[in-house]
């Protein structure tokens, strides 16, 4: 009842005054009521929004360290992965180096096998001679005289004949003297190697590299069809080449737009009728080429180089030091060297 009467006194007087907003105090006192819970509500506010971002601050800062933990182990497996595989590569070299020494003993024990062979051979020829020269029926002149047979027991030999099997024995082993592998490093090649792979490039251009192409890359990929070995240089060079066994896809399984050149007996590279073992393939071509296991070898070996001389270019060969790399190229321009000659092993 109270508020009510003030209420209406403060209308009543509001009105006599010409006052046009009665409730004009009322508002003022409340306006002034509630400013106060506005201001209160936005420092709330702001307080918790700076909470949310520092918040969001901890987690963008713990998610750049997982993505750096995570940076560091691939960086680190990646390492792993190089090491490894130039571990294996290391390891195939060497046991490819052990065979090569085995069957190089092997073939030099066969050699003196053969040797004594023929010795014992000759030995047998000449026992041959002699007993039939003194055989009952063609008597010596002491079986004649004496009576008695010219054997002693146990069957011992004469000088004469004793001598001529000494002197036989003597020029088999002058006509075989002993030979020692030796091997001696080119010192010009020796440092065109070495600067090539202080720097190593695979352009052909390189004094290393062009005298290589020159004596042995062009010469062992040298075919009667000369286009057809432009191509297989180009797609050696771009490690782009395939080599498959003929006998692995049968003819129902090649693809309609396939072109098979040559056959398994007619080499497409020399033109040749040969045994063809195996095809290659260019690029993405779908053309195949049959070849002859001579074109075939000769093809691998050229193969063979530039797989190693990649190798060295993109640094997996860090367990070998320079002599060891530059007789690894020798040898592996051995090899085509002897292919280019006509030497080529068949897989049976």
């Amino acid at each position: 009842n109270a508020e009510r009467e003030f209420l209406q006194g403060a209308t009543v007087a509001d009105v006599a005054e010409g006052n046009e907003d009665i409730f004009g105090l009322s508002t003022d006192g409340l306006s002034h009521l509630r400013s106060p819970s506005v201001l209160e509500v936005r420092e709330k506010g702001y307080e918790r929004l700076k909470e949310e971002l520092a918040k969001a601050q901890r987690e963008l800062k713990l998610k750049d360290e997982e993505c750096e933990r995570l940076s560091k182990v691939r960086d680190q497996l990646g390492q792993e992965l190089e090491e490894l595989t130039a571990s294996l590569f290391e390891e195939a070299h060497k046991m490819v180096k052990e065979a090569n020494v085995k069957q190089a003993a092997a073939e030099k024990q066969l050699k003196e096998a053969q040797g004594k062979i023929d010795v014992l051979q000759a030995e047998v020829a000449a026992l041959k001679t002699l007993v039939l020269s003194t055989s009952p029926t063609s008597p010596t002149k002491e079986f004649q005289s004496t009576g008695k047979t010219p054997f002693k027991k146990g069957h011992a030999r004469n000088k004469s004949t004793s001598s001529a099997m000494g002197g036989s024995h003597q020029d088999l082993t002058m006509m075989q003297p002993i030979v020692k592998d030796c091997k001696e490093a080119d010192l010009s090649l020796y440092n065109e190697f070495r600067s090539w792979k202080d720097e190593p490039t695979m352009d052909r251009t390189c004094p290393f590299l062009d005298k290589i192409y020159r004596e042995d890359i062009f010469p062992c990929l040298t075919f009667s069809k000369s286009e057809l070995a432009s191509a297989v240089l180009e797609a050696v060079e771009n490690n782009t080449l395939s080599i498959e066994p003929v006998g692995l896809q049968p003819v129902r399984f090649v693809k309609a737009s396939a072109v098979e050149c040559g056959g398994p007996k007619k080499c497409a590279l020399s033109g040749q009728s040969k045994s063809c073992k195996h095809r290659i393939k260019l690029g993405d071509s779908s053309s195949y080429y049959y070849i002859s296991p001579f074109c075939r070898y000769r093809i691998t070996s050229v193969c063979n180089f530039f797989t190693y001389i990649r190798y060295i270019q993109q640094g997996l060969l860090k367990q070998q030091d320079v002599d060891q790399m530059f007789w690894e190229v020798m040898q592996l321009r051995r090899e085509m060297s002897l292919a280019k000659l006509g030497y080529y092993k068949e897989e049976l």
